[in-house]
Order: structure tokens, then sequence, then C-alpha cells
């Protein structure tokens, strides 16, 4: 009983001195590296071949869209541009798709029984998948209705911005400052474009109380129709819609102007400027706050003065 314990200790031992020898003449074997040499360098075959055919399918989609572009019969710029994106993404997820499995056969592993498996196995995280389905096929209704495209200035909740990029799961809108908005498809529910219809300039003017409005309005008029070709951002002349509202110290008149997508602001800014110039050369004063100064001693002395005499 008591060489029991001593007995199992030596086994154990043995074992490991087994172990360890079968380790050591594994290592030491030469057609063990030799084989783990051609597994590494098909490995690394496998991945500079994956990137190269992704590099070059890129630059032929990119020139059958550019020869496209010339054709008679084309689509948007901005449907291309999305359409351009997002076959680019799907090339390089189904080429890096077959190098992973080329890699895990040259690793020996059984491709088709883990394919087999894989339909199992989605069948069980199902559920847990439904977002990313969701992602995908919103994403796939987002291009095929064009609700909106690469390039398009959007809002969507909270952000806004220039869309940067349309993907099967995600879309991401760059903000005019910098930020970068990435939203899952499937969360995109209102969307606000503003690069589909012309937009609208608008400009208000203030006029003092003092000055002739009929006549500010003529020249006004005037002003605008001069504007005719100027601007090629400017679908149809600037227009005065007449008196906007009366403040409490000018008379705001309205102009607006139909311009091409997204270039509203511009346009507003440039009629600003000169119709500022514009009236300044007229003598038409634009208004400025003013401000009085009271003082109740100086009143108080006046009173009196009036009350003596």
């Amino acid at each position: 009983m008591e060489n029991q314990p001593n007995e199992q200790v030596e086994e154990s031992l043995s074992a490991l001195e087994q172990m360890w020898e079968s380790m050591v003449a594994y290592l030491t074997n030469e057609s063990t590296w030799i084989s783990f040499s051609i597994v590494s360098l098909k490995i690394i075959f496998i991945i500079l071949v994956a990137g190269i055919v992704v590099r070059i399918v890129k630059k032929v989609i990119q020139k059958v869209f550019t020869v496209r572009s010339r054709a008679p019969m084309q689509l948007s710029e901005r449907r291309e541009a999305t359409l351009l994106k997002l076959l680019q993404n799907v090339v390089a997820y189904v080429v890096y798709f077959v190098a992973i499995l080329a890699i895990l056969s040259a690793l020996s592993i059984d491709v088709r029984g883990l394919i087999a498996g894989a339909g199992i196995l989605g069948l069980a995280i199902g559920f847990g998948a439904q977002n990313l389905v969701r992602d995908i096929i919103t994403g796939f209704f987002i291009i095929f209705e064009d609700q909106f495209s690469v390039g398009d200035y959007v809002r969507i909740g909270q952000a806004e911005g220039h869309v940067e990029e349309i993907g099967l799961r995600t879309t991401k809108v760059k903000s005019w400052t910098g930020e970068l908005h990435i939203f899952p498809n499937g969360n995109i529910t209102e969307v606000t474009n503003f690069s589909i219809h012309n937009s609208v300039a608008v400009v208000d003017i203030s006029i003092a109380y003092e000055e002739d409005i009929e006549r500010a309005q003529d020249e006004i008029r005037k002003f605008c129709d001069s504007l005719e070709g100027k601007y090629e951002e400017i679908i149809m002349k600037p227009e005065l819609l007449g008196v906007q509202t009366l403040g409490a110290s000018e008379v705001v008149m309205r102009v607006i102007a139909e311009t091409q997508p997204m270039r509203h602001w511009y346009i507003a800014r440039e009629l600003r400027r000169e119709i500022k110039q514009h009236l300044d050369g007229l003598g038409i004063e634009i208004p400025f706050p003013r401000m009085v100064m009271y003082s109740r001693e100086e009143a108080g002395k006046q009173l009196n003065k009036n009350s003596t005499e």
C-alpha cells in the first residue's frame, strides 16, 4: 500500500518524459519543418493573390463606370458613385471569404464539413443575427429605391452632412465640421435628402422707414434682372417677393432665388453682399441699431427750467 503512490508518481513522470521525447522528435523532424514551410508559403501566396485580385477588380469596376459615364444612356452621378462603392465592397467581401476558405483548406481543415456545419450553426444563431440581416436588407432597399446616394447632403436623426459611403451593413455620413457618423442601415427610419431637388436661397433685406419703399423695391427688381446669367448656380433669376415684415426700426423685404441643389447657401451670401453694395451706391440706407442715452439728472434740470419759465 505504501508503494502505490510512488508507482503512480513514477508512471506520471514516465508519461511526461514520453510526451517530451515525442514533442522533441516532432520538432526536430525535417519533414515537419518542410510541411510547415510549404503551408506557410501557401497561406502567404493566397493572401497576396487575394489582395492583388481585389485591387485589379476594383480598378476594372472603376474603369467600367468611367467608360459608362460617356455613354448616351447613363445613370446619374449620385447613383454611379453609390453603385461603384457598393460593388467594390462586395468584391472585397467575396474574394476575402474565398481566401479564408483556401487558407483553411491549406491547413488540412475539411472546408465542406465546415460549410455544412455552418448551415446548422446559422440556424442556431439566426435569432441573434436578426439585426445584421435587417441592416443588409435595408441597405439594399436604400440603394434600390434611390433614397439617397453617395455625395448627397442628408439629415439622419440628429446628424447632417454628406454621404461618404453606403455599405451592405452601415451608412457613413460626414458633417461639414468633419465628424463621421456611422449608422446601421436597419436604424435608418427617417431621412431628409437635400440633394434631389433644386434649393431656394432666401435673402431678407432691411430698409429704413425713412427711405422711399417703392424706390427701394424698383431698384432691387432692377438689380435682380441684372443677375440673369451671372451665376451658373442660379436656375431662375432672383425674385423680389415684397415686404416680408415690419420690424421695430426697419422694413424687411424678401428676395428668393432657385439654385442648384445645395448651392443656396453660397448664392444667399453672394446676394447679400451684392445687394448691400448696390443699395449703398444708391444711397438707400440699411438701418443699424441706434442707442439713445437718457439722463435723469439732465431731464430733471430741463423740467425745472421749463416750469420756471
